[in-house]
């Protein structure tokens, strides 16, 4: 039986080793290295899924006329990152006037990779949580088309809203989430720590694992839906972002740290 880290009491100096399910930073000047430093942690990094496009040829399957939507909803990098990769694979050129509604401020800055950011056409929740980019839509809805760039296991709760509300919306599959092999890595380190960034990546988890017990192993996760999905697979949740004071992962594993090692 595989299981998390030991039953241990929760002190700050007991976390000692922390997994992040992301790629290894590209550059040294992640604060995720700031944070290894400061706290004298080990810290590792292992995706615990990846992402596949779907090509231009599967997505025309779909009959979505892009140009013909004049919003899109965004609630991950991901899913900027796809759709404008379909946009240009299909060599669709996007309006100006197109609204982009985005579930977090991290995912809005990062449409400046490919548009001319201009607050008047981009939006986002002021909480990162989905009822937040929810009731910034509800402003919108009755004079906007929306299409919703997804994943294969994305939830529903945005296309659940969208229908109730009777909006005009079309659910663009743009790519898909495989779980990538987790036992390796995770019998290597008994991990006081584990940071998830999306539901894909807790059901990785248990894919690779499906005996896993928490006992001790503290849990952080990014993001609404990552959260709901930790609780939702019975594990108890230790840090939560981002929030008002902790806008990014590492500042939130900052706080929880510099909370624990004052206890």
């Amino acid at each position: 039986m595989i299981k998390g880290g030991p039953k241990k009491d929760l002190q700050g100096k007991q976390i000692q080793s922390i997994l992040i399910s992301q790629p290894k930073p590209e550059t040294e000047k992640s604060p995720y290295f700031d944070l290894a430093k400061k706290f004298n942690i080990k810290l590792d990094f292992f995706p615990f899924i990846r992402v596949e496009g779907l090509p231009a040829k599967e997505f025309r399957k779909q009959k979505i006329d892009i140009l013909s939507f004049t919003a899109v909803i965004f609630t991950s990098r991901n899913s900027v990152d796809h759709f404008f990769r379909i946009c240009e694979e299909m060599k669709v050129k996007v309006s100006q006037d197109c609204k982009y509604f985005c579930i977090t401020e991290a995912v809005a800055l990062y449409l400046q990779k490919f548009i001319l950011y201009r607050k008047r056409k981009v939006f986002y929740g002021a909480d990162g949580s989905t009822k937040g980019v929810l009731e910034v839509m509800n402003k919108h809805r009755d004079n906007e088309k929306f299409l919703f760039p997804s994943s294969d296991s994305q939830k529903k709760d945005i296309e659940e809203w969208l229908k109730a509300n009777k909006c005009e919306y079309a659910t663009a599959t743009l790519y898909k989430t495989v779980s990538t092999d987790v036992k390796e890595v995770m019998a290597a380190t008994a991990y006081d720590m584990i940071v998830f960034f999306s539901p894909s990546g807790v059901k990785s988890l248990f894919e690779n694992m499906p005996e896993f017990e928490q006992n001790g192993t503290h849990i952080g996760a990014f993001g609404p839906t990552t959260s709901a999905a930790v609780e939702e697979a019975g594990l108890r949740l230790d840090v939560k972002a981002p929030l008002p004071q902790a806008p990014s992962m590492a500042a939130a594993l900052e706080q929880y740290l510099t909370t624990l090692a004052k206890k």
